[in-house]
Protein backbone atom coordinates (compact mmCIF):
# COMPACT_ATOMS: atom_id res chain seq x y z
CA UNK A 1 0.00 0.00 0.00
CA UNK A 2 1.48 3.64 -1.05
CA UNK A 3 1.24 5.71 2.32
CA UNK A 4 2.56 8.61 0.45
CA UNK A 5 2.11 10.49 -2.49
CA UNK A 6 4.17 10.36 -5.58
CA UNK A 7 5.33 13.58 -6.91
CA UNK A 8 5.64 14.16 -10.77
CA UNK A 9 7.15 16.94 -12.34
CA UNK A 10 5.08 18.49 -15.13
CA UNK A 11 6.86 21.23 -17.44
CA UNK A 12 4.43 23.96 -18.68
CA UNK A 13 5.03 25.58 -22.32
CA UNK A 14 6.14 28.30 -20.63
CA UNK A 15 9.23 26.22 -18.67
CA UNK A 16 7.99 26.44 -15.44
CA UNK A 17 7.82 23.08 -13.79
CA UNK A 18 4.21 22.54 -11.96
CA UNK A 19 4.05 19.90 -8.93
CA UNK A 20 1.41 17.58 -9.79
CA UNK A 21 0.86 15.13 -6.72
CA UNK A 22 -0.82 11.76 -7.06
CA UNK A 23 -2.48 9.60 -4.09
CA UNK A 24 -3.01 6.20 -4.79
CA UNK A 25 -6.87 5.50 -4.31
CA UNK A 26 -7.64 4.21 -0.29
CA UNK A 27 -7.56 1.22 0.31
CA UNK A 28 -9.68 -0.63 3.29
CA UNK A 29 -8.16 -1.57 6.27
CA UNK A 30 -7.95 -5.20 5.76
CA UNK A 31 -7.69 -5.16 1.79
CA UNK A 32 -5.00 -6.76 0.25
CA UNK A 33 -2.01 -4.58 -1.67
CA UNK A 34 -2.06 -4.85 -5.11
CA UNK A 35 0.83 -3.90 -7.75
CA UNK A 36 0.94 -3.24 -11.19
CA UNK A 37 0.19 -4.54 -14.21
CA UNK A 38 0.82 -8.29 -14.70
CA UNK A 39 0.18 -11.25 -17.12
CA UNK A 40 -3.04 -12.43 -17.96
CA UNK A 41 -3.70 -15.98 -17.35
CA UNK A 42 -3.54 -18.18 -20.34
CA UNK A 43 -6.95 -19.99 -19.40
CA UNK A 44 -8.43 -15.95 -19.02
CA UNK A 45 -6.81 -14.71 -21.96
CA UNK A 46 -8.44 -17.91 -23.96
CA UNK A 47 -12.22 -17.07 -22.21
CA UNK A 48 -11.87 -13.36 -23.10
CA UNK A 49 -11.36 -14.55 -26.82
CA UNK A 50 -14.62 -16.39 -26.60
CA UNK A 51 -16.03 -14.10 -24.31
CA UNK A 52 -14.97 -10.42 -25.42
CA UNK A 53 -17.44 -8.33 -23.88
CA UNK A 54 -16.95 -9.71 -20.55
CA UNK A 55 -13.29 -8.44 -20.62
CA UNK A 56 -13.81 -5.20 -21.61
CA UNK A 57 -15.76 -3.75 -18.88
CA UNK A 58 -14.97 -0.39 -16.92
CA UNK A 59 -16.94 -0.15 -13.94
CA UNK A 60 -18.49 3.60 -13.25
CA UNK A 61 -17.59 3.30 -10.04
CA UNK A 62 -14.79 1.59 -8.08
CA UNK A 63 -15.94 2.15 -4.37
CA UNK A 64 -15.62 -1.53 -2.78
CA UNK A 65 -19.01 -2.82 -1.43
CA UNK A 66 -20.30 -1.58 1.50
CA UNK A 67 -20.39 -4.91 3.47
CA UNK A 68 -23.57 -5.65 6.01
CA UNK A 69 -24.89 -8.69 7.27
CA UNK A 70 -27.01 -8.80 4.12
CA UNK A 71 -24.62 -8.98 1.67
CA UNK A 72 -22.68 -11.73 3.61
CA UNK A 73 -25.74 -13.48 3.78
CA UNK A 74 -25.53 -12.92 -0.50
CA UNK A 75 -21.87 -14.11 -0.56
CA UNK A 76 -22.74 -17.41 1.54
CA UNK A 77 -25.85 -18.46 -0.07
CA UNK A 78 -24.06 -18.27 -3.51
CA UNK A 79 -21.05 -19.71 -2.46
CA UNK A 80 -22.93 -22.79 -0.62
CA UNK A 81 -25.32 -22.59 -3.99
CA UNK A 82 -22.81 -23.09 -6.74
CA UNK A 83 -20.18 -25.66 -4.87
CA UNK A 84 -23.37 -27.78 -4.67
CA UNK A 85 -24.58 -27.71 -8.10
CA UNK A 86 -21.01 -27.94 -9.43
CA UNK A 87 -19.46 -30.91 -9.52
CA UNK A 88 -15.59 -31.30 -9.52
CA UNK A 89 -13.64 -32.06 -12.49
CA UNK A 90 -10.51 -31.53 -13.71
CA UNK A 91 -10.64 -29.37 -17.50
CA UNK A 92 -8.54 -32.55 -19.03
CA UNK A 93 -11.12 -34.72 -18.00
CA UNK A 94 -13.80 -32.40 -19.74
CA UNK A 95 -12.27 -30.53 -22.29
CA UNK A 96 -8.94 -33.23 -22.78
CA UNK A 97 -6.74 -29.91 -22.23
CA UNK A 98 -5.66 -28.15 -19.43
CA UNK A 99 -6.18 -24.28 -18.75
CA UNK A 100 -10.12 -23.98 -20.09
CA UNK A 101 -12.56 -21.59 -18.05
CA UNK A 102 -15.35 -21.61 -18.90
CA UNK A 103 -18.75 -21.33 -17.05
CA UNK A 104 -20.05 -24.64 -15.47
CA UNK A 105 -23.43 -24.69 -17.90
CA UNK A 106 -22.83 -28.77 -18.14
CA UNK A 107 -22.92 -28.97 -13.53
CA UNK A 108 -19.14 -29.87 -14.06
CA UNK A 109 -15.77 -27.36 -13.61
CA UNK A 110 -12.77 -27.23 -11.78
CA UNK A 111 -11.55 -24.10 -9.61
CA UNK A 112 -12.40 -21.05 -12.11
CA UNK A 113 -14.79 -22.31 -13.42
CA UNK A 114 -16.68 -22.09 -9.68
CA UNK A 115 -15.49 -18.70 -9.58
CA UNK A 116 -17.09 -17.50 -12.90
CA UNK A 117 -20.24 -18.93 -12.01
CA UNK A 118 -19.93 -17.12 -8.52
CA UNK A 119 -19.34 -14.08 -10.08
CA UNK A 120 -21.95 -13.87 -12.90
CA UNK A 121 -24.39 -14.38 -10.00
CA UNK A 122 -23.73 -12.11 -8.13
CA UNK A 123 -23.03 -9.48 -10.37
CA UNK A 124 -26.84 -10.20 -11.93
CA UNK A 125 -27.72 -9.53 -7.89
CA UNK A 126 -26.00 -6.27 -8.41
CA UNK A 127 -22.78 -6.46 -7.39
CA UNK A 128 -20.03 -4.52 -8.97
CA UNK A 129 -17.36 -6.25 -11.20
CA UNK A 130 -15.21 -3.68 -9.56
CA UNK A 131 -15.30 -6.17 -6.73
CA UNK A 132 -15.62 -9.29 -7.74
CA UNK A 133 -12.18 -10.53 -8.78
CA UNK A 134 -11.04 -13.79 -10.34
CA UNK A 135 -7.72 -14.41 -7.80
CA UNK A 136 -5.09 -16.50 -8.61
CA UNK A 137 -3.53 -18.03 -5.58
CA UNK A 138 -1.11 -20.67 -4.35
CA UNK A 139 -2.69 -23.15 -1.78
CA UNK A 140 -0.42 -23.95 0.82
CA UNK A 141 0.72 -27.58 -1.29
CA UNK A 142 1.91 -25.29 -3.43
CA UNK A 143 -0.70 -25.90 -6.31
CA UNK A 144 -2.16 -23.49 -8.10
CA UNK A 145 -5.82 -22.10 -7.68
CA UNK A 146 -8.34 -19.56 -8.48
CA UNK A 147 -10.90 -17.98 -6.08
CA UNK A 148 -13.18 -15.34 -6.06
CA UNK A 149 -12.24 -11.56 -4.10
CA UNK A 150 -14.94 -9.88 -3.15
CA UNK A 151 -13.64 -6.12 -2.49
CA UNK A 152 -15.60 -4.86 0.83
CA UNK A 153 -15.07 -1.43 2.67
CA UNK A 154 -14.03 -4.06 5.53
CA UNK A 155 -12.07 -5.41 3.67
CA UNK A 156 -11.29 -7.99 1.06
CA UNK A 157 -13.90 -11.28 1.52
CA UNK A 158 -12.95 -15.36 -0.51
CA UNK A 159 -15.13 -17.31 -1.92
CA UNK A 160 -14.09 -20.87 -2.47
CA UNK A 161 -14.65 -23.95 -4.34
CA UNK A 162 -13.00 -26.14 -1.54
CA UNK A 163 -15.05 -24.20 1.20
CA UNK A 164 -18.88 -23.01 2.29
CA UNK A 165 -17.47 -20.52 4.45
CA UNK A 166 -16.77 -16.98 2.92
CA UNK A 167 -13.75 -15.67 5.05
CA UNK A 168 -10.92 -12.74 4.86
CA UNK A 169 -8.39 -13.17 2.53
CA UNK A 170 -5.55 -13.14 4.95
CA UNK A 171 -7.39 -15.93 6.58
CA UNK A 172 -7.28 -18.62 4.01
CA UNK A 173 -3.73 -19.91 4.21
CA UNK A 174 -3.26 -18.94 0.72
CA UNK A 175 -0.68 -17.61 -1.31
CA UNK A 176 -2.24 -14.57 -3.22
CA UNK A 177 -0.37 -14.01 -6.83
CA UNK A 178 -2.80 -11.66 -8.85
CA UNK A 179 -6.13 -11.01 -9.99
CA UNK A 180 -8.05 -8.74 -12.10
CA UNK A 181 -7.80 -5.09 -11.87
CA UNK A 182 -10.87 -3.12 -10.38
CA UNK A 183 -10.48 -0.69 -13.45
CA UNK A 184 -10.81 -3.03 -16.48
CA UNK A 185 -11.84 -6.60 -15.99
CA UNK A 186 -9.44 -7.80 -18.97
CA UNK A 187 -6.59 -6.25 -17.19
CA UNK A 188 -5.09 -8.25 -14.34
CA UNK A 189 -2.73 -6.99 -11.11
CA UNK A 190 -0.05 -8.48 -9.17
CA UNK A 191 0.05 -9.37 -5.56
CA UNK A 192 2.65 -9.23 -3.16
CA UNK A 193 4.80 -10.34 -6.46
CA UNK A 194 3.12 -13.17 -7.41
CA UNK A 195 4.32 -15.62 -10.06
CA UNK A 196 3.26 -17.47 -12.70
CA UNK A 197 0.82 -20.42 -11.69
CA UNK A 198 -1.29 -22.80 -13.59
CA UNK A 199 -5.00 -22.87 -12.01
CA UNK A 200 -6.10 -25.70 -14.21
CA UNK A 201 -6.66 -28.47 -10.99
CA UNK A 202 -9.64 -30.16 -10.10
CA UNK A 203 -9.22 -28.16 -6.74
Amino acid sequence: MVSMARKLLIHAAAGMAISVYWVAPAVAEGAMATGGPTSQPVGHYDFCKAHPGECSIRPASLAPATMSSALLRKLTSVTAKVNAAVKPMSDLDIYGKDEVWAYPDNGVGDCEDYVLEKRRELGRMGVSLANLLITVVRKPDGEGHAVLTVRTDKGDYVLDNLNDKVKVWDQTGYRFLKRQAIDNTGRWVSIRGGQQVLVGAVQ
